[in-house]
């Protein structure tokens, strides 16, 4: 399988969302190093423990510092944009820096009603997703859009993959519209699985994709010894605890603070959740995860979205992920 890398900008405690955004770009130079098929970014509106959250403009600077690993969003969620303007801004990036920039889509809104409303979207923005989605397609594949006259100018000619982010119902949007599918285990690897299965299933060819195309998202942590692999993790799982009990996701901690800190029972059984499915040990622990996932899945690319509080740390994770891979 291919290995890719999203970064979502992660903000440490008591660093800055700039520094983050500037680690971000450098993190990219390292892992195209590192031999890296593709590096994306994420869009989070308003969360104080993340930074990205123009990812177009981010995925720019990206692929400004890099000349050869592919770039691109993980994901732009379509609801808070209108096609055309996401069509053009692709455009332009795929424009300046032809063929290395993949197109990678979301149906999610922002994450509390304050947000929405900033955004000038309710929750039902969501159910047009689909309408949404095949605009933006017809304007990336040079056609008039549903208003006369109307064309993704910069886009014309290009030749700008596109990945859907789903689960569930929205990995049945990816089999209609005959897209990659990017999708991750929130409901556990069995639900994964059938939803694969699925979507391989009733996959329709299109001029993106001739036959499916599964790109799995997953936690992966290496490191000398098992025990140093899992405290890797636990800065974003207990943000994510959080997350779940505050309705905020805060700055990662270092995980020494994790560990020192006293938990609700909520808290700990979240945390222990988010903890569930991450692939993390040495290297020969996390090859041997790695393939069996590979048997279940038959899927065609990781997206590794390991955060570390250390930036170090989580380099060398990487670089150890690489080693193992043969890239």
């Amino acid at each position: 399988m291919r290995l890719s890398v999203l970064d979502r900008s992660h903000v440490g405690l008591g660093l800055s969302p700039q520094q983050a955004l500037r680690d971000t770009v450098r993190f990219a130079q390292q892992v195209e190093d590192l031999g890296y098929h593709r590096f994306w970014v994420a869009e989070h509106h308003s969360v104080p423990g993340v930074a990205g959250a123009a990812p177009t403009v981010l995925a720019a600077a990206v692929a400004t510092a890099t000349s050869r690993i592919r770039v691109g969003t993980g994901g732009v969620m379509l609801p808070n944009h209108q096609p055309l303007v996401v069509a053009e801004q692709f455009g332009v990036l795929g424009s300046l820096f032809p063929d290395r920039v993949d197109v990678g889509l979301g149906r999610s809104l922002g994450f509390t009603d304050g947000i929405r409303r900033a955004l000038g979207q309710g929750k039902e923005a969501a159910e047009q997703f689909g309408d949404q989605l095949a605009e933006l397609l017809g304007y990336l594949e040079g056609k008039p859009g549903p208003h006369p006259g109307v064309r993704a100018v910069p886009a014309q000619g290009l030749d700008l993959p596109v990945f859907l982010l789903a689960t569930g119902a929205g990995a049945a949007t990816a089999a209609e519209f005959g897209l990659p599918l990017v999708i991750a285990a929130v409901h556990g690897d069995d639900r994964m699985v059938r939803t694969i299965a699925e979507y391989r299933a009733n996959f329709r060819p299109s001029a993106q994709a001739a036959e499916p195309y599964v790109v799995l998202a997953r936690t992966v942590a290496v490191a000398e010894t098992a025990e140093e692999a899992r405290r890797l993790l636990l800065p974003e799982a207990w943000a994510t605890a959080y997350s779940r009990t505050h309705g905020e996701f805060p700055p990662l901690e270092p995980p020494e603070r994790v560990l020192a800190r006293e938990m609700s029972d909520r808290q700990r059984a979240q945390f222990e959740r988010a903890l569930r499915g991450q692939l993390h040990g040495t290297p020969d622990e996390v090859a041997a995860q790695l393939a069996d996932l590979a048997a279940r899945t038959d899927a065609d690319e990781v997206l590794v979205t390991t955060t570390a509080y250390h930036p170090a740390d989580r380099l060398d994770s990487f670089r150890r992920l690489a080693a193992l891979a043969g890239l």
